[in-house]
């Protein structure tokens, strides 16, 4: 099952949980979860919105599906459970916060620490079936998550949204046209020497919250 939508998020979203799809969604995840292994597991489905209220958001990292491999996904993009190998587009993302900032990688694949300091780590999908990349795309998450993107524009005007990749830029048109964007190719080894490499989004994105009397993220994980 899907499990309820965290209490501090609740009023912005009920416009969506209310919606016929919301219910359809609801029953092909439990369906999914039946037949199949499906990842997060459910109480982690909504991990980003947790520990992240929409009232501290300073910052949104966009990313497409959860991990579909064992043990890695728990509902924050791009990241992965203490323990598990740090996956290609994160070490991608650690040598360019190394070459921008000058912070050392992580050992671990953990970016709860980001999360805490009002970074909401969103993938547009919220479930997936294992061993299967976007098995769960067009169920209905994209329409939720696309409604957390347009109220975070309109709750949260000065928000920092990092788009990574064509799916991410993508969404650019829902957060208007006064957002605060930092766009590039995606960190995937397959793209990330397209213009990823280079990009200086954690400096950027420093200097956009600076600009606007925000505190800069600590993008330091121990």
């Amino acid at each position: 099952m899907i499990p309820t939508v965290p209490a501090s998020w609740a009023p912005l979203l009920a416009p969506e949980t209310r919606q016929p799809y919301y219910g359809e969604l609801r029953e092909f995840v439990e369906v999914e979860r039946s037949e199949h292994t499906v990842y997060p597991p459910a109480a982690e489905t909504f991990t980003a919105l947790q520990l992240t209220d929409p009232d501290a958001v300073r910052v949104v990292i966009l990313g497409q599906d959860p991990y579909h491999g064992p043990g890695q996904a728990h509902g924050l993009s791009f990241s992965v459970r203490p323990g598990v190998p740090v996956p290609p587009s994160l070490r991608n993302i650690y040598r360019e916060l190394e070459a921008d900032l000058g912070i050392p990688p992580a050992f671990h694949g953990d970016l709860s620490a980001w999360a805490r300091q009002g970074i909401l780590l969103l993938n547009t999908g919220l479930t997936v079936r294992a061993h299967a990349a976007a098995s769960h795309s067009g169920a209905g998450w994209e329409r939720f998550t696309d409604a957390i993107l347009t109220s975070v524009a309109t709750h949260q005007p000065g928000t920092v949204f990092i788009l990574w990749g064509n799916a991410a830029r993508a969404k650019r048109p829902l957060l208007g046209p006064a957002a605060r964007v930092i766009e590039s190719p995606h960190p995937s080894p397959l793209s990330a020497h397209r213009g990823f490499v280079g990009s200086r989004p954690f400096s950027r994105c420093n200097a956009a919250l600076e600009a606007q009397g925000l505190p800069p993220i600590d993008w330091t994980l121990e």
